[in-house]
């Protein structure tokens, strides 16, 4: 039975679901930067989001009131430089997400590489890999990477000639397999 791999990988960083407080909008997205303020030994340590409607700055907290010294060098270097990937953890760390009352909202921020057309034979094992953890639905992976309406996949489903061990309604945020039967 012939197998192929498909990727779900971001093309940018996930929006912030929270409201602004000056304006209705219910977005954000990550400016990139980070604020830091010492007070004494003490060190705030801030990622910047900007409104998606008004273009106001808030702060989502990375810590605050830490003494400087239990702070990791590398860390304090990253937060100095701005740096993306770090943007990127602390915006998927969940801790980052709780203590900031935030979600993601990942719609139009990922793609799905199926690495070619799927072709029609005997039976096919998709193997979809997951590895940014962005939670998706299975059924919209498969009508995206086979080509049908949501619909269509789901008749197929229904018919048992899509075969999964997970559900593939609710959203996943780790890889799976499915089969396809003729």
């Amino acid at each position: 039975m012939p197998t192929t791999t498909w990727a779900v990988t971001p093309t940018r960083l996930p929006l912030v679901a929270r409201r602004c407080h000056r304006c209705p909008a219910q977005r954000s997205r990550a400016s990139g930067r980070f604020r830091l303020n010492a007070n004494g030994r003490l060190l705030d340590a801030w990622l910047l989001v900007l409104c998606t409607g008004c273009g106001d700055t808030a702060n989502l907290t990375v810590f605050e009131r830490t003494h400087v010294r239990s702070v990791d060098p590398r860390l304090l270097d990253r937060l100095h430089g701005n740096d993306p990937d770090l943007v990127s953890e602390l915006l998927r760390h969940p801790g980052t997400a709780h203590r900031n009352r935030f979600s993601l909202d990942w719609d139009g921020a990922w793609s799905l590489d199926t690495g070619g057309t799927v072709e029609p034979c005997d039976s096919l094992e998709i193997a979809v890999e997951n590895p940014a953890r962005i939670p998706v639905r299975p059924v919209r992976l498969l009508a995206e990477g086979l080509g049908l309406p949501r619909a269509a996949v789901e008749r197929l489903v229904a018919d048992g000639r899509i075969v999964a061990s997970v559900d593939l309604r609710s959203k996943r945020s780790t890889g799976f397999a499915v089969l396809l039967k003729p």
